[in-house]
This record gives C-alpha cells, sequence and structure tokens, in this order.
C-alpha cells in the first residue's frame, strides 16, 4: 500500500482529498502546515509527498528545499492556484517532480501519483564522484567541482547531469527525460528542460573538452 503524506493547510479540502486517496488503497498522512508536515515526513518516510506552495509556518517551495536536503529520491507532486511560469520553474529548480493546478480532479490526482510511483528506480549505493572531463560531479550531494571550485546543482539540474552521463556519448531523448523529470513533454516543459540545458552548459564550460549538443528533434548529447 503507497504511503502519501499530504499536506494542505484547508481542512475540507485535506480531509476530502485523504479520504478519497484512502478510498482508492493509499495510506495517507495529513498535515495542515509545512512544519508539521516536515516533522511526519522524517518520522513516517512516505513514498510520496502532496503538498499545497501557499501554507503558514513553512510554504510549499520551502517544505520541498528541505526535503531534498535529506531526500532527493522522493517524488513530491505541488498543489496549488499559482500557476504562474515562473512559479511553475521554481517548484521544479527546487525538487518539485509534478504541478497540479486547482481545482483538480480526484482521478488526475491518482493519475499523477500512480505515475510518480511508477517512476521511482532503485536508488544505488554511491560509488563516489564521477569523472566528467576535468570535473568531478557527486550525484547524491548535487555538487559539480573543478579544482577547488565547488558549484551547488538544483535537484533538477544534478538529475539532468546524471541522466546525460549515464548516456554519455550517446542520444539522451528529450522526451524521455521531459516524461522522467517533468512529469510530461509539455511545449511548457520543454522550454524549461532548455533552460536547465543552458545552465549545465555554463557549469561546464571552463572545460572545452566537455560539451552538451542538441540533437535536432531527439534530444541531447553529453560528449566526453
Amino acid at each position: 500500500m503507497p504511503n502519501v503524506l499530504l499536506i494542505e493547510d484547508e481542512p475540507s479540502l485535506g480531509l476530502i482529498v485523504k479520504d478519497s486517496l484512502e478510498s482508492r488503497g493509499f495510506a495517507v498522512q495529513l498535515a495542515a502546515d509545512g512544519e508539521a508536515g516536515l516533522a511526519l515526513f522524517r518520522e513516517r518516510c512516505p513514498d510520496i509527498v502532496v503538498a499545497d506552495v501557499m501554507m503558514p509556518k513553512l510554504d510549499g517551495f520551502s517544505l520541498a528545499e528541505q526535503i531534498r536536503k535529506e531526500n532527493i529520491a522522493v517524488p513530491i507532486l505541488f498543489l496549488t492556484a499559482r500557476s504562474q511560469p515562473a512559479d511553475v520553474v521554481r517548484g521544479f529548480e527546487l525538487g518539485g517532480n509534478d504541478y497540479l493546478k486547482k481545482p483538480f480532479s480526484m482521478d488526475e490526482l491518482i493519475v499523477r501519483i500512480k505515475a510518480q510511483l511508477s517512476r521511482q528506480p532503485a536508488v544505488p549505493a554511491p560509488a563516489g564522484p564521477l569523472a566528467i572531463g576535468r570535473y568531478q560531479f557527486d550525484h547524491p550531494k548535487q555538487k559539480l567541482r573543478l579544482g577547488t571550485h565547488e558549484e551547488a546543482l538544483t535537484n533538477r539540474e544534478a538529475e539532468l547531469l546524471k541522466r546525460l552521463y549515464d548516456q554519455r556519448n550517446q542520444v539522451l531523448e528529450r522526451t524521455t527525460v521531459l516524461r522522467d523529470l517533468w512529469g510530461d513533454d509539455s511545449f511548457f516543459n520543454g522550454r524549461s528542460l532548455d533552460v536547465f540545458i543552458t545552465r549545465l552548459r555554463r557549469c561546464l564550460k571552463e572545460d572545452p573538452q566537455v560539451q552538451i549538443v542538441n540533437i535536432r528533434g531527439i534530444g541531447y548529447k553529453l560528449i566526453l
């Protein structure tokens, strides 16, 4: 039975979502604010976090940022009325996996939860930093080092760079990345991916032997 941590400060909505999820076979823990949600996260180790963005004590974005310092794998799905592009991009940058605008249907929420849970691979034990040209990439710690300089990556930047590394010198398909990291391959998510690719190129610019090239209409290739 999948364990869901639901964090929603509207009491009636929280109870409706909780009851609906439990009726579909999920085990649900409900918190009414971000601080209580973070405490439950540490106590229960849920399979997925479903959180509102605008909450008292600790907002959803700050909550996601804190969770990602402790766990890079658990899926985080935001429920919110805030759907401006800047809000969506920020949510993804802080480690969110999906974004569902209020009002929403329970069927759509359940489909999205199941999709996130189905994408979670087994997490192997870390084997030390990965060599990307002259850089050292510490995926679990989300750090990129060149000599004494260290660059902190966001969760999504680190996950994208890891996928590029795993497929190094081969094409990483754009559609696959979008579905795995963004939840779908919509036009808006595609533009967001382009921004992340640009940021990674900037992070790797000190080694001219390392390139991320566009394969038009297909995806990207990390050349080492």
